[in-house]
């Protein structure tokens, strides 16, 4: 036999097959020196490629003597590479840059556990890698890369049999080697193509985050998950963020996976803010599942402590040194300060430079007024300023903690619901959170914004008397409505100034009148060098602050007498109108505008606020907040949850998510409503509202009526236009819901858990009982959905046109479905593996019982005639009934 060579590439190793003319050698060069009786008893496994080159010898074995007096040393099977080096033919295969970081990331498990391969990656590494620990290199020629290509698909191929080989070797003893050349090339064919089909794949167009998911979740060999760890780098962030879960559930459950995903965590956490926030939330959400075979932390919380230690920083930003520069730019005296052009600019450094000698964090503490202030000064310093007028962007150098006010402000908002919930009464509640409100907007505005919001803001104000604690037996969620101001970014934009709602901090008279809105007073300016506690300034000037805005309103006219001015005034002739005819159209709109408003109920106070439509409440609010002149003032709303586990409703929200993208892909008008969610713990997080909606027990409780007549009353006749299109959108939502609470398998549909959206939407929320759970496991809801009389009232009954048109809408939106069930499936399989969530209770079967309801094997007749049985079912189950007078006798839900 030939002694090993040193080169890697020409490596030849002779594989001995009995029963066979000749002995092949690595490359299938035939051997005329062996008998072809030749059986070989035993073998043993390399630790490496070449032992003699480690100083490592083997023990003594057996050897086998041919007819011509040849020895023969039994093959030795390696560990690592040498099975799969066997097979690759005698061509030059050095690396390309092209294809390197393609080849360096499938063999790096591999190099990993060889000690002889460190200077070779490390040459690889030496041509250079960003942050995401991708290796990078310059274009090559097409020669070399094709053969790296076709030995990295060679790989893929071999990785299969050499796992079988690996469990063969690890179970110890002496086995025979018989194997057929024949079917050994065959063999090796059939896995090459499927190495080149499933590259083929990874590199097509179709190959969405969607597949990377699936197959990072089902592969288990390490190329084929590395390589597609490295193909999320080119993925849309936004379109990797929806599977954000998946990839934490991955991370905490699947060792294998946490290694080749994590260069990609580190990288986006770097990169942003809210990513980071987000993802150390989520790991702290799904660990509490995770088990514990050893004393070692999980990797989640390692991660996620990782995260939290605020180390993940851009690599640009380092501590710099100061200079003489640095010193005079950030105003550190009261007696120097750089001069600004622009007033805000001014008004921005004055006021910081009055609190510039009070370094003392304060983080946390709600008596402060700074309890969301991190102490940086870098983007509010003149330089920051300057950079901010000319576009240019401003680096932190103080090294302040970037994630502190937004984890306190978020610790914050859940201490307030559960000091809610150990307050009796609905009243009494809502009384405590307007106080809370009110304390915690004296640290406001601040580097603080809303995690569920896509668009950049900085939150300015939280009024009080707008929040409401919401129905719920034992809880106490809220909705508060959060005044924001829209910036380029969280973390380098400047802070808006605090703005008083005195005559101090008000706006100009021109803004009072409508004028320029950009434009701020002497009082204003004034203001933002006064602090809140001056002596000077004292309640008797707050009062005539109070007079001059009274006496302000006396001047303007009342309506009819300005109608009367401008028709004096005008050429025309005046319209004369009866005094009866004003009062009574007066009469007329104010009791319209009365009978689409909920009064005020103690025992449910967010019923009138949720029923207040949204422009109306924005316009009220924005002319009343003293930050409502800004030209980037918006307003956004939240939901807080304590003690409830909001993890089974995210996954249920990215599944609405989902089905809406096949829907929409599809062209079948289904309408639903997604609404984000967030989980900050296993037991607390934050919902996004649906904005002019009220449920059908507050419709029931405040108007008593029937559905239908409250379609009447808010639409018009059933022969009107604004009726019809009302009709078609509860038409088009109800089957969707009712599509998609029969597929997920959604319960405690009572009527304080779905909506009515102002334009006639329906719409379900609270998704805390899916798939394999019910309330209390009582089994009341045996349904495949809710669809009540009502329901099929306000479609014009059984025997009419949109009643038809409701079921074909099912039936097309499970067609639809089930043609991208592998769409689905995945976000299920994934949060099941691992998972204590009560909606896994039934393991393996909760996943192939979601399947099944699918209905695969049906033809499209045999699901017409399903969907219709279905839909008779649930017209005249008795168990709809039942639980709604369950609901109703214990927990009073109309």
């Amino acid at each position: 036999m030939s002694e090993v060579q040193p080169s890697v590439a020409h490596m030849k190793r002779p594989k001995f097959v009995g029963c066979k003319d000749s002995v092949p050698s690595v490359h299938g060069r035939p051997n005329n020196n062996l008998n072809n009786k030749i059986r070989l008893s035993n073998h043993q496994r390399n630790l490496s490629l070449d032992f003699r080159s480690m100083g490592i010898l083997l023990p003594p074995v057996a050897q086998v003597t041919s007819s011509s007096g040849t020895h023969l040393t039994l093959h030795h099977r390696n560990r690592s590479l040498d099975s799969a080096l066997q097979r690759i033919p005698e061509v030059d295969v050095t690396p390309s840059p092209e294809c390197e970081t393609v080849t360096s990331m499938l063999a790096g498990d591999q190099l990993q556990a060889d000690p002889s391969k460190t200077a070779q990656r490390d040459e690889l590494a030496s041509l250079g890698s960003d942050d995401s620990g991708i290796l990078c290199g310059s274009d090559s020629g097409s020669s070399d890369s094709n053969a790296t290509r076709e030995s990295s698909v060679e790989y893929l191929s071999n990785e299969r049999r050499q796992s079988r080989e690996s469990l063969d070797s690890d179970a110890g003893g002496e086995a025979a080697v018989e194997t057929d050349v024949a079917d050994d090339d065959s063999e090796r064919s059939s896995d090459a193509s499927k190495g080149f089909g499933m590259l083929r794949l990874l590199e097509s167009k179709v190959f969405d985050v969607s597949m990377a998911m699936h197959y990072l979740f089902k592969s288990k060999e390490p190329g084929v998950q590395s390589y597609i760890a490295n193909k999320m780098f080119s993925f849309d962030n936004h379109e990797v963020d929806f599977y954000l879960p998946q990839l934490v559930c991955m991370y905490i459950q699947m060792h294998d996976v946490a290694e080749v995903i994590h260069p990609y965590l580190i990288h986006r956490c770097r990169q942003s803010i809210d990513f980071s926030l987000k993802c150390a939330w989520l790991l702290d959400a799904y660990s509490s599942d995770a088990s514990l075979p050893s004393k070692k932390k999980p990797l989640g919380i390692k991660l996620r402590n990782l995260i939290l230690s605020d180390e993940l920083r851009p690599k640009d930003q380092r501590t710099p040194t100061i200079t003489l520069n640095d010193k005079l730019t950030v105003p550190a005296k009261k007696s120097h300060q750089r001069s600004q052009s622009d007033a805000s600019a001014l008004i921005v450094g004055m006021r910081r430079s009055s609190s510039a000698g009070n370094n003392r964090l304060c983080l946390g503490d709600l008596t402060s007024g700074r309890a969301f202030d991190n102490g940086c000064t870098c983007f509010e310093s003149c330089r920051g300023v300057v950079n901010d007028l000319r576009g240019k962007k401003t680096e932190c150098t103080c090294s302040a903690p970037r994630l502190a006010p937004e984890l306190e402000f978020m610790k914050a908002l859940i201490s307030i619901g559960k000091l809610l919930s150990s307050i009796p009464t609905k009243e009494s509640k809502t009384t405590r959170l307007v106080a809370e409100l009110t304390n915690l907007n004296l640290n406001l505005p601040a580097r603080v914004w809303l995690p569920l919001s896509t668009r950049p803001h900085h939150i300015v104000r939280i009024p009080p008397q707008v929040g409401a604690v919401l129905n719920s037996k034992d809880k106490a969620p809220y909705i508060v409505y959060v005044e924001v101001v829209e910036i380029d970014d969280l973390h380098t934009s400047i802070v808006t100034s605090k703005i008083m709602p005195t005559l101090r901090h008000t706006k100009s008279e021109e803004n009072l009148g409508g004028g320029d809105t950009t434009s701020l007073s002497a009082f204003s300016m004034c203001g933002g060098l006064c602090d809140d506690n001056d002596p000077d300034w004292s309640q008797e000037d707050d009062e005539i602050s109070q007079q001059y805005t009274q006496l302000k309103k006396h001047v303007d006219r009342d309506t009819l007498s300005q109608m009367s001015q401008e028709s004096s005034d005008s050429r025309e002739p005046p319209m004369w109108i009866a005094a009866g005819e004003i009062r009574r159209r007066l009469s007329d709109s104010i009791h319209e505008e009365k009978n689409k408003q909920f009064t005020h109920d103690p025992q449910d106070p967010s019923a009138a606020v949720l029923k207040e439509p949204w422009h109306d409440k924005e316009r009220r609010i924005r002319e009343s907040s003293p930050y409502g002149h800004l030209s980037t003032w918006n307003l956004l709303s939240v939901i807080v949850k304590c003690g409830d586990d909001l993890r089974q409703e995210l996954m249920a929200s990215q599944l609405l998510q989902m089905f809406q993208k096949i829907w929409e892909k599809e062209h079948v008008p289904l309408w639903v409503h997604p609404y984000r969610i967030l989980c900050l713990s296993n037991d607390s997080g934050l919902i996004e509202p649906i904005l002019n909606t009220v449920s059908l027990h507050q419709v029931k409780k405040h108007r008593q009526l029937s559905l239908l007549q409250y379609f009447i009353q808010e639409h018009g006749p059933p022969t009107s236009e604004a009726f019809l299109t009302a009709q078609k959108n509860f038409v088009q939502s109800c089957a969707a819901y009712c599509l998609f609470c029969y597929l997920i398998q959604v319960k405690d549909r009572h009527n304080g858990n779905i909506l009515l959206k102002s334009d006639g939407h329906l719409i379900h929320i609270d998704f805390g009982f899916i798939l394999s759970m019910s309330p209390k496991n009582l089994g009341f809801e045996t349904s495949p959905f809710k669809l009540t009389a009502e329901f099929v009232e306000v479609m014009g009954g059984d025997q009419s046109d949109m009643f038809e048109y409701f079921k074909i809408l099912i039936l097309q939106g499970l067609v639809a479905a089930r043609k991208h069930m592998d769409m689905i499936i995945p976000l299920v399989e994934i949060m099941r593996s691992g998972s204590q969530l009560p909606c896994f209770k039934s393991g393996a079967a909760t996943v192939q019982n979601l399947k099944n309801r699918f209905h695969m094997s049906m033809t499209e007749e045999q699901l017409q005639l399903e969907v219709n049985r279905m839909v008779e079912v649930s017209i005249h189950s008795l168990s709809t009934k039942l639980y709604d007078g369950f609901q109703y006798f214990t927990n009073g839900i109309l």
